[in-house]
Order: C-alpha cells, then structure tokens, then sequence
C-alpha cells in the first residue's frame, strides 16, 4: 500500500502558496537562514531560562529536555477556525452527554447503540461514580482533542479527529509560550496578519473552575493538584497556577474532615471547592483506589460524592477517551443531540470482531496499531514504517490478546514547512484544541497546539517520541 500524499499546509497541489500564507512566505523568502538559526538559538536560552522542559522517562531514565520548538508558524483561516469550533463544541457536549448517562441511567447501552461490556468491563469505567452527580453533568471540563489533517479527493484536505483526551490533557502551555516567544523574535510578523490571541487561556480556564464549584458556593476557592516537581508535565502545571492566581498544591497539602477538604495554610484550613488535577484516577485516594498512593488525598472520594468539591476533570472520564469507546463516539453524536457529526472519526478496525481481526493481520504493513489504554506515542506500530521483526512482533500480540488493540489506515497527515538542521523541509504536524466546558458555555482559545514529527517521514508527533511544537495563527 502507498500511502497517499500529504496535503501541504501552505503549497496547493500546483506548487502555488495558499492565499492565507501568501504574506509569510514573502517575508521568509527574504529571512536570511543565519538570522532563523540565530533566533532559535536565543528561543532555546529563553526556554531554558524560564524552565519549559520535558521529563523524558524510560531509556532516557528521566532526562529533562526542551520540546523542540520550530520558528516557523501553522497559520489556519479564520473560517477554516470556525467550522472546527462547531464541530469541537458538538463533540465535546455529545462526550459529556455520553459520561452522564453511562454513569446514571445507561440508555445508550438499553438501546443497545453500543455494547455494553465495551462500558462495563472497560479498566477506566469507575463503579464509584454511579450516581454520582456532578456540577452541570459536566465531567470533562477540559477536553484536549487532536485533529489530522489528510488529503482528499477535492485537494482541500479534511480533519479527522484522532483521538479525545479527557482524563488530564496537557500541552496548553506550550500554546501559550510558544506565542510569547514568536511576537518576542518577530514582531514585525504579528503586523502582517491579524492572529486572533491565546493568551487569555488563563482567565478562560480559571472561569471555567468556578462556574462548576459546587452547588451554594458563590466565591469558590480553586487550586491546582499535581503529583509534584518530578511529574513530566510539572512546568505546565505550576505555569498554569501562577497564571490563574490559584495555589499549586500536593495531596499531602490537602486534607477532608466532615466531608469537606482543607487547604493547610500559614494562616489555618482553608477550604477548597474545585480541584483542578492533574494527577490520575487511580492516585486520587488511597481509601478509593491505589491503596499504596502517596500522591492522593485521603477521605477525597467521599467529598466528591457528598458533593463539597468539584473535581475537574470529573473521575471516570477516561472511560469516554478509552481507544475502545473512540468508533462509537459519532454514534454519541447522533443519540444524545440528535444531529450528525460535524467532524469524522479516522475509520477504525475494532479487532475484537473476528472480521476486523483477519483483515489487520493481513494488512499489518498498511496499517497503524494502537493499544486501547495506550499513550504518548507509546504501545503503537505504524506499519509502513516498521520492520518485518516489528510487524512479526504486534502481529503475536494482536493474536494473543485482539480486544487490546484497534487499527486504522495509515493518514498521511498534512505537512508544514519546519526549520530543521538541514534547513526548510516539510514535517508531518497535528492539532490540540483545548475545549473549556463550564456553565453555559463551551469555549476555547482559536487554535491550538500544533504538534511537529522533528523527523523526516515520521508521523510520530508526541513529545514523549521526539516530537516538537509550533505556534498556530488563526487569521481573519
């Protein structure tokens, strides 16, 4: 199987640049290369200087690093921005409709739109949650969805969503202090376009926090719950914090009594009403879950359900986010709005169905193979660039366990021009919008986090594999 072409983001298939690149590429034209070099030289001091790192785990043994971050922006029309929002917002609510129910009354799976056991038997379904009602019935406060973009018969490209994070999405302040630094370098660009802001993202979020405080409580108090300076993502959330003016926090700062949780504080308890955290279900509460956590609080649980704190995300979510649940997402769409879905699912093999499982083993080399718990790039083969050895290895683990594992055609996703050491060269790149889901209102920052494969070929965009970022310009 050839892979089909990618869809350049800023060259038409004539070679010609897009309208909406027309003013960038003249002024790159005319960018000496020295001058690009030299300004991703002072990007990087600046990114150390502030602390943007990435812990890396496994071989590299917790090696701090920088993301690389590429010079060279993804620009996207405005009504381009606009018809990926509706179809973000549509998602989103069907994903929070779908949570509610599955923990309430079910009625997708007693109308049989979805099997049941899928929910049910699903690692990240949290028994605990049943009943449970929270603030608005929204659980996914914070939604994290990535786009693809591959190319179509009509030569426009179409996005495809490929994959919800709904558990503890992170990347945004990447996003954030990508912008600092492109107006910081080139000023002189931002008076070329009209680029819509990012940088209230903050005041969103923390807008968000407080309208899902629970119930009776008109000034809540937020605060940030990480699993400390050791975490991957540990910059972001103490960025985040200060951003937002909330303390960061660590379980053993928080403590519950009579249901209600406290802040420990120079000054005595203070009690808090929403939790943003960013710590995983399974480390939440030790009287709950993970006995052996030392990153949780204790008595947690038992305030959520007593309804004296918001807990955003929502516990449980990651049962909406499983790569299992991914197929049926559209079908959500469908039963809880009423309405067909703005944007498409990649087409997906469930290899759980005996059909699905002969076609995959025998199209292994066309074909990319995720775990359904999987992550971060992690537990995955792209067969149209993995060796006979690594093929030979996941099809033995697809044999032995097929309910572990999806598979989709290999997207060619859309390339962007990038700064790499060679010089300008076309790189593969996704989309994360973050979605804020409080109140009334679904809202987000216009763009997101474009993600870049900093390898030649690759379609491997996390952080975690190598993976570098760029600003996105939403213009118009």
């Amino acid at each position: 199987m050839t892979v089909a072409k990618p869809y350049d983001e800023m060259h038409a298939a004539d070679g010609s640049v897009r309208a909406h690149y027309r003013s960038y590429a003249d002024w790159l034209e005319r960018m000496p290369r020295e001058r690009i070099e030299r300004k991703r030289g002072e990007a990087d001091v600046a990114f150390h200087r502030v602390g943007i790192t990435f812990n890396v785990y496994g071989a590299d043994g917790g090696k701090e690093r920088l993301i690389p971050f590429d010079l060279l922006p993804r620009i996207i029309p405005g009504d381009e921005w606009t018809a990926l929002e509706a179809g973000l917002r549509q998602r989103v609510r069907a994903l929070n409709a779908f949570l509610s129910d599955v923990y309430h009354d079910q009625e997708i799976l007693r109308a049989g739109r979805m099997p049941s056991e899928l929910v049910l038997n699903n690692a990240q379904f949290r028994t605990e949650m049943k009943g449970v009602d929270v603030p608005g019935g929204l659980y996914a406060m914070i939604a994290g969805i990535d786009l693809v973009r591959a190319a179509g018969a009509d030569g426009k490209g179409e996005y495809y969503v490929l994959e919800d994070n709904l558990r503890v999405p992170s990347g945004v302040s990447y996003l954030i202090e990508n912008r600092k630094m492109m107006m910081r370098l080139f000023p002189d660009l931002f008076s070329r376009y009209r680029v819509q802001p990012v940088e209230h993202y903050p005041d969103l979020l923390l807008e968000t926090l407080r309208a899902v405080a629970p119930e009776g409580v008109l000034d809540p108090t937020a605060v940030l719950l990480t699993p400390g300076a050791y975490n991957s993502a540990y910059f972001e959330h103490s960025f985040l914090a200060q951003q937002m003016g909330v303390e960061l926090v660590e379980g053993q700062d928080l403590f519950v009594k009579d249901d209600t949780v406290y802040m420990r504080t120079t000054q005595g308890p203070r009690r808090v009403d929403v939790i943003y955290r960013r710590i995983d279900d399974d480390f939440l509460d030790p009287q709950v879950f993970r006995a052996d956590s030392m990153l949780g609080v204790p008595g947690l649980m038992s305030a959520y359900r007593a309804g004296r704190v918001t807990l955003a995300n929502a516990v449980g979510t990651g049962v909406a986010d499983d790569k299992s649940i991914y197929p049926y997402v559209p079908e959500m769409v469908r039963f809880y709005l009423g309405e067909e879905p703005i944007l498409n699912n990649v087409p997906t093999y469930m290899l759980r169905s005996e059909e699905d499982l002969a076609y995959t083993l025998a199209h292994l080399p066309e074909l990319v193979v995720k775990e359904v718990h999987g992550a971060g790039g992690y537990g995955m083969l792209v067969g149209p660039a993995a060796t006979k050895a690594e093929i030979e290895h996941f099809r033995q683990l697809i044999i032995a366990a097929p309910e572990k594992y999806i598979a989709q055609p290999t997207l060619s996703l859309s390339t962007c021009p990038t700064f790499v050491d060679a010089g300008i060269a076309p790189r593969h790149i996704d989309l994360r919008p973050f979605v804020l889901s409080g109140g009334k209102e679904i809202r987000m920052v216009p763009g997101g986090l474009t993600r870049v494969a900093m390898q030649a070929g690759s379609l491997v965009v996390n952080s975690s594999q190598g993976g570098g970022t760029k600003d996105t310009w939403v213009v118009g």
